[in-house]
């Protein structure tokens, strides 16, 4: 994630009407994706305003989750829309920094932010970190291999001080495999005609000490 997080607060009052109809497509086809359990306890990083939690939780009240951003006028909404679930938490942190001790978590998730994380390699690294053995990464992101996504990669550069790059799913692959991921499944997928997004799982690959 950027470290600066002006232009996210900016958005935060309105964020949810304006992008209503991508997030709900978005963040119900990530959950339709994964499968976790009760017991686990997620981390949600570039939590944005909770909608994520807010639709795990719904489904699942005791289900633990930490969301992270660098907007804490994200984060309030987020907390403000969550309220109801006590076992929802959400902390100002940023991905490249993860505040979290080794191993603390079953399953990492990331829904449209990574494009704007800067250091994407050290977050790769982080989520690796924290996740327990065995434990999955999910990431749903931009996918430059799409026309659409290739414009706005070179538009955004130029106008949003926060935005950092979209990537092909070929080199996002190989980031992963760098940090030491092994990808279990990966999807390129298509909403409407022109808009493209790339999933991917991942674990955790052996590696010598």
């Amino acid at each position: 994630m950027s470290k600066e997080p002006a232009p996210y607060d900016k958005l935060a009052a309105d964020y949810d009407l304006r992008w209503r109809r991508y997030v709900t497509r978005t963040l119900n086809f990530l959950r339709a994706s994964i499968s976790f359990d009760p017991s686990e306890t997620i981390l949600d990083i570039g939590c944005g305003t909770g909608e994520f939690e807010r639709l795990i939780l719904t489904e699942c009240p005791e289900q633990r989750m930490v969301g992270i951003d660098i907007s804490e006028k994200m984060l309030r909404l987020a907390r403000k829309k969550c309220g109801a679930y006590p076992t929802a938490t959400f902390l100002r942190a940023n991905a490249a920094a993860l505040p979290f001790p080794d191993q603390s978590f079953d399953l990492v998730v990331s829904a449209s932010a990574f494009h704007y994380f800067d250091q994407p390699m050290a977050s790769l690294e982080e989520m690796r970190r924290v996740l327990i053995p065995g434990g999955s990464v999910v990431i749903l992101d931009w996918c430059k291999d799409y026309l659409m996504c290739r414009w706005f990669d070179l538009i955004l550069k130029r106008i949003e001080p926060g935005y950092h790059a979209c990537y092909t799913q070929r080199d996002f692959h190989r980031l992963l495999s760098i940090a030491g991921f092994e990808i279990r499944s990966a999807d390129r997928i298509r909403f409407g005609w022109t808009w493209g997004l790339m999933k991917v799982v991942a674990i955790s690959a052996n590696r010598t000490q």
